[in-house]
């Protein structure tokens, strides 16, 4: 599925359950969303905390909440993409919580991103990140939301970064 942002993705993931528990897909080589591996990581987060924002230079994202529930903010600064300056908000979700809303999200290079557990739930959030590169800490461009240079509502919180 499209969004509004060209070349942010959002596709359905599979959960196969029986009575022993479930297997979940996030990400298969032969996905034509597939952009390389570097790394796997899982970034939780606690309710009422913003970990934004970030830019990628050349690292492409795919992520899947595998516990909670995740709001991902996205906005597009690329100077020469048709959708420069959109914004969007993702919600993804484990299946446990929200079957439908179990899904991986792909986000290309250069648009920066940033998520919270969506206000009103009290309980922590994971989400998977399948990395095309490995982390460089001079390939990602961090800024905190006070300083964030685009107008974006995340809602009342108590710590960002």
């Amino acid at each position: 599925m499209k969004t509004s942002i060209e070349g942010v993705e959002i596709h359905p993931l599979k959960v196969i359950a029986d009575e022993r528990g479930s297997i979940r897909h996030m990400l298969r080589a032969s996905d034509e969303w597939f952009r390389g591996f570097g790394e796997i990581y899982f970034s939780t987060i606690h309710p009422n905390i913003v970990k934004a924002w970030h830019l990628h230079k050349g690292m492409a994202l795919a992520y899947a909440c595998v516990v909670g529930q995740v709001a991902i903010g996205l906005v597009d600064s690329r100077e020469h993409s048709p959708t420069r300056d959109a914004q969007q908000i993702v919600y993804l979700a484990s299946p446990e919580v929200e079957p439908e809303s179990y899904q991986l999200l792909v986000i290309p290079p250069k648009v920066w991103n940033g998520f919270r557990v969506p206000t009103g739930i009290t309980e922590d959030a994971m989400i998977a990140n399948c990395a095309s590169l490995e982390h460089d800490p001079n390939e990602i461009v961090r800024v905190h939301p006070m300083f964030f240079p685009f107008a974006f509502d995340w809602g009342s919180y108590e710590l960002a970064g």
